[in-house]
């Protein structure tokens, strides 16, 4: 298996396009193959250097979550093998760090649950007083728990691009009330079960963004990625402190490092060296692990 995949170079099946860390290819009409690259992007720009083995390591959690929240809302899962679906001299690169998807018609609004107050949130708020029109009580500090979860959606945009925090109103406006309202309640539910859990295993969720998508008989799916490193913050909850940002299993590590180097946050970013490198993946295996109870398959 291969340990390290900075990009994907399948000649079996139609390349349909790359993000920043996934490249999808079509199989069939009706159905996708998603490979999880090691790519790692930072302030919206992808690093030149690989973090070995997390791709796989993002598709280990995401099944794992997944299969968790299955009786919440039917997801994109096909349960069919990465492997058979690509030539054989092409099997490692799919091993471990791919799947095989339904072709949902993807909807347009990042769906943001927030339990504690951080990041843009936190900037948000300072100058607000609420974040994304959700006006919050008076007085809370940096990394607190909200008196409850709040869905501030975002709309998506282009590649290289940051996505837009809007209204909930907006957010109406641009996929209709039902469909928004049926998305703002799903992703509370999942937000609560998967911090329920994650409360057990050491980890605190302060918040994750979830993507959906419509088969073709109008049934919402979950889709992309769930309760990843890559789309939520994680704090370890014997670390937790209010009013001070703990630390997080993701990509620190490397924001930090760039953000001591003289870079303007455009393509190409500074080379990061060896040890960044190793303790990010370092930081996402334990995520994986403390998280799942899992090591890497």
């Amino acid at each position: 298996m291969s340990s390290t995949l900075f990009e994907s170079s399948l000649h079996s099946l139609k390349l349909l396009g790359s993000g920043k860390v996934r490249d999808n290819y079509a199989v069939g009409d009706d159905k996708l193959l998603i490979v999880t690259t090691d790519r790692l992007s930072a302030y919206d720009v992808v690093m030149g250097e690989p973090i070995p083995a997390k791709g796989r390591v993002l598709n280990q959690m995401a099944n794992f979550w997944f299969d968790k929240l299955a009786d919440l809302v039917p997801n994109h899962l096909t349960g069919i093998a990465p492997e058979s679906v690509v030539a054989p001299d092409e099997v490692a690169q799919v091993s471990g760090r791919a799947v095989v998807v339904k072709r949902l018609q993807p909807i347009m609004i990042e769906a943001v649950v927030r339990g504690y107050l951080a990041g843009s949130g936190w900037q948000d708020y300072q100058a607000t007083g609420s974040i994304c029109g959700v006006v919050l009580p008076a007085g809370l500090q940096n990394a607190q728990k909200l008196p409850e979860p709040i869905f501030t959606p975002a709309a998506k945009a282009e590649m290289g691009h940051h996505d837009e925090n809007i209204s909930f109103a907006e957010a109406e406006s641009r996929i209709g009330a039902p469909l928004a309202q049926q998305i703002r309640e799903i992703s509370i539910k999942l937000y609560q079960r998967a911090a329920e859990y994650a409360a057990t295993r050491g980890i605190i969720i302060a918040d994750t963004k979830f993507e959906f998508g419509l088969d073709d008989n109008g049934v919402l799916h979950l889709m992309d990625e769930v309760l990843t490193a890559d789309s939520s913050r994680f704090w370890p909850a014997d670390e937790y402190r209010v009013g001070s940002n703990p630390p997080s299993f993701d990509k620190q590590f490397v924001r930090d490092w760039l953000m001591s180097q003289k870079w303007g946050k455009t393509p190409p970013a500074p080379k990061l060296p060896d040890d960044v490198i190793e303790r990010t993946a370092a930081k996402y295996r334990e995520a994986l692990e403390r998280l799942t109870g899992q090591t890497l398959q």
